[in-house]
């Protein structure tokens, strides 16, 4: 009976040691590939990384001024 209990306790570790470790690994995917990071300009470390950074946020930019002529282009025929 010890050595079955003995094996079930070794099996519960490894499956939770694999539990864990895909815990980790999950967590370390999102941070580094989806989370942006205010302190990077709001891309996440792998576009940093990838050199990915400077186009995002030239695209952005760019967004943002069309945006930003479209709205005053709006308030001035509503104005009128």
């Amino acid at each position: 009976m010890q050595g079955m209990r003995d094996e079930d306790v070794g099996n519960r570790t490894t499956s939770l040691r694999r539990q864990l470790q895909n815990v980790g690994q999950n967590f370390v995917e999102h941070y580094n590939n989806h989370r942006y990071h205010e302190s990077l300009n709001n891309v996440t470390p792998a576009d940093v990384y990838f050199g990915r950074a400077e186009t995002i946020l030239r695209a952005r930019q760019k967004i943002k001024k069309l945006t930003i002529q479209k709205r005053r282009l709006q308030h001035q025929k509503a104005a009128a």
